[in-house]
């Protein structure tokens, strides 16, 4: 296993680390002795951080994750999310009160003393604006309950405001082959100031893994169904904001990046982790072979210069006229 610093914050943490959402819920069904097996698959290769939120299974990811790190609080690392189990726009969701109510309840599924890592869920931005969670989420540290704090936002304009705030230890953003923006100005920023960067949906809901077809389906309770055009929350959280038939003829076009890089998948994370801005990859997975299968990434070797041209050439001139979504 790889580590990188995240951020300033005096954690080391794994290159290729892993997010809890599929395993919690909304990718379709999924078995919890599976979920459990990849994450004791994952720690016996030397991951020692975890990405989760409060809402992932109503707080089933958080449980999961309790019972595959009992014992382990001190050398795997969490993050946990919260605010969108209330109303994201009611100001009284971030007040004092209702985000230790949250944390409380966090620690209690996690069952932890502390939090390494607690973010708000990609919150709108006129509470970022307003400023006054991040008193409270400096008082939470203050009292020991969390370690440190960051944000996960939906567009580079939170994460570039979310970096004003001193206390902000790490951001989590969208970025991919199919989400390049951020490698412009947020990623250099975050690095000045010092803050980590943990990337989500590496693979774009799947889409960069090469597997689908036009007439791939998904399951009812899978967000790639029930939010597939924004429905449900931001349409930049699945397919990156692309329309799948779309987002699956262009990840065909990509088919070169896995010539010596193993798959498409672990040729995509590896472009991520090229970056050095970037803290670690968080992808998701539903089993042990998924696990496996991320963290061959590791042995991937990087892109030339001239492949980084080429790709970048690609997301502007192919795939930007059809994101939709800010980003």
């Amino acid at each position: 296993m790889k580590y990188r610093e995240l951020g300033n914050t005096g954690l080391s943490v794994s290159e290729v680390s892993f997010g809890t959402w599929a395993i919690g819920g909304d990718w379709g069904n999924s078995k919890d002795e599976d979920g459990l097996r990849g994450l004791q698959a994952a720690m016996e290769q030397g991951v020692n951080f975890f990405d989760t939120a409060d809402v992932y299974g109503g707080g089933h990811a958080e449980e999961l994750l309790a019972k595959a790190t009992r014992g382990k609080q001190d050398e795997i690392h969490i993050a946990t999310k919260f605010c969108r189990a209330g109303d994201i726009h009611d100001p009284e969701n971030y007040s004092a009160r209702r985000i230790s109510e949250y944390c409380e309840q966090s620690l209690r599924r996690l069952e932890r003393e502390a939090i390494d890592l607690y973010q708000i869920h990609c919150p709108p931005m006129e509470i970022l604006r307003d400023g006054s969670v991040f008193a409270a989420l400096d008082q939470l540290k203050a009292e020991g309950k969390i370690r440190h704090y960051g944000v996960s936002v939906e567009t580079i304009e939170e994460g570039l405001l979310c970096l004003e705030h001193p206390g902000v230890a790490a951001l989590q953003v969208i970025f991919n082959l199919f989400r390049q923006q951020p490698a412009q100005e947020l990623l250099p920023q975050a690095a000045a100031k010092g803050a980590g960067i943990l990337v989500r949906l590496p693979l774009a809901s799947g889409l960069l893994t090469g597997k689908f077809t036009p007439s791939s389906t998904f399951q009812d309770n899978d967000h790639r169904k029930f939010n597939a055009n924004g429905e449900q929350f931001n349409v930049g959280e699945t397919f990156s904001g692309l329309p799948f038939v779309k987002g699956v003829e262009l990840a065909q076009k990509l088919d070169w990046i896995t010539e010596g890089r193993g798959n498409m998948a672990q040729a995509s994370m590896r472009w991520i982790l090229d970056h050095p801005a970037v803290s670690c990859v968080i992808p998701g997975f539903k089993n042990e072979s998924q696990v496996n299968d991320n963290l061959a990434t590791l042995d991937v070797p990087s892109f030339s210069p001239g492949d980084m041209e080429r790709l970048a050439a690609f997301y502007q001139s192919e795939v930007v006229p059809h994101i939709r979504g800010e980003v």
